[in-house]
């Protein structure tokens, strides 16, 4: 893709802020994308646009007016990025609290016992929302145990728990922890078959800056992301519903519109703000192809996004003739192993006699930022299987470069040996 364009590479780089240096502490390596993407720079010219309107929607003036043209835009976009041709978009306070507020819904409004089933893979939101809710509406809540080599869960771990009472079932459709994806598509067909009536939420937070999400081939009732990992700012939450679960009794006002899943009035500048990242990716997807239909343009896009990124992983693992690769380095591990191909942006790393803590202190110092991943209630359903109580997460996007890269493995050599 683009290492061999470095014209598109500082295209791409000068979309972004901060590409390569902290606001505060000056020059840095950004690889702690999983805890929140870099913001592109139309995201900021929209979000002070709009924090700066005094006009709410629905008011008979020019300027309402225009902010409810961007939130319609908005809505149009987050269909197109999704490739959602039916049910409901809308926008929350964040992706965690869209996940533990539709789980809910999706569990109040199940037939009346039976069981929910989600994986030990998962974000504590969607296993602190199904577990709550479950015991609430006595409800068996089932885990399924994630496999420790691969770092994932597959459609046959699923089909030993899904089954004809199955009211509502989870799924990842990234790990923000191992880095792996899972296959949700086939996921979502099995517990189909075995479940046809469950209620099956899909959380996409990790995923959306790194893979394709396209509901309408998931079968599905929820996609949920948040656009802070996604070139977009904190603030808010995006979600889908089908038209089946938009439908479920829900928090709305008495009096108001049955089918609206916003509570309050929404930021019209997080709606023009997503609508930057659809325009985004577009525009990648563009300059890497002559196609005009939108949805094709984001489609290449993401297909060289994952391309990029695995050269960038893999050249992380594997390293250079004259630069030992992570795999190489002594007494060095990753959590799904070092050769996945379902590893997509991140991987996470420990060593058996190195604290992981002493390695992100010992990166700061060389001024490349990565992130420790606790056994605590983040990651201990990935940790502590393993016998981990840490683990170093370094997570890259396709604005990081071949050459950061390098910096990183020059500053590994050197710490782990």
């Amino acid at each position: 893709m683009v290492e061999n364009n470095p014209q598109l590479v500082t295209q791409i780089r000068n979309k972004f802020l901060n590409v390569d240096n902290c606001p505060v502490s000056g020059k840095r390596i950004f690889f702690e994308n999983a805890g929140g993407a870099l913001t592109l720079k139309g995201v900021l010219e929209a979000s002070n646009e709009f924090t700066s309107f005094p006009d709410n929607q629905g008011r008979s003036n020019v300027a309402s007016e225009y902010a409810m043209s961007k939130i319609q835009r908005g809505k149009e976009d987050i269909r197109l990025l999704f490739n959602a041709k039916s049910g409901r978009v809308f926008i929350g306070e964040s992706g965690t609290e869209l996940i533990f507020r539709i789980i809910r819904d999706a569990i109040v409004s199940s037939e009346e016992g039976g069981n929910v089933v989600g994986s030990t893979l998962e974000h504590p939101a969607t296993r602190s929302a199904a577990i709550r809710w479950s015991k609430i509406f006595n409800k068996k809540y089932m885990s399924i145990p994630h496999c420790n080599a691969d770092g994932t869960v597959t459609p046959q771990d699923y089909e030993k728990y899904i089954n004809k009472n199955t009211r509502v079932a989870t799924i990842i459709h990234s790990s923000p922890v191992t880095g792996i994806t899972t296959k949700v598509a086939k996921i979502s067909q099995t517990i189909r078959r075995l479940s046809p009536n469950c209620f099956i939420i899909i959380d996409g937070i990790q995923h959306a800056s790194h893979g394709i999400i396209d509901v309408d081939s998931y079968n599905a009732d929820a996609y949920i992301i948040s656009p802070y990992k996604l070139f977009s700012r904190h603030g808010y939450g995006v979600a889908w519903l089908s038209e089946r679960l938009s439908k479920v009794d829900h928090d709305h006002l008495i009096g108001g519109p049955e089918n609206s899943w916003e509570l309050g009035t929404r930021d019209a500048g997080s709606y023009a703000t997503f609508s930057e990242v659809v325009k985004y990716f577009s525009w990648l997807g563009s300059t890497l192809s002559s196609e005009n239909d939108p949805r094709i343009r984001i489609k290449i896009a993401y297909e060289k996004i994952k391309e990029f990124e695995k050269q960038l992983i893999n050249l992380m693992v594997e390293g250079t003739k004259d630069l030992k690769g992570l795999r190489y380095l002594p007494n060095l591990k990753a959590i799904g192993g070092f050769e996945n191909e379902s590893r997509a942006g991140l991987i996470s790393i420990y060593s058996d006699n190195l604290d992981s803590f002493e390695i992100v202190r010992l990166l700061r110092e060389k001024r490349i930022r990565v992130h420790v991943r606790k056994d605590d209630h983040y990651s201990g359903t990935i940790l502590k299987p393993l016998g981990l109580s840490s683990c170093v997460r370094v997570s890259i996007c396709h604005y990081n470069s071949k050459e950061e890269v390098l910096n990183f493995l020059t500053a590994m050599n050197q710490i782990c040996f």
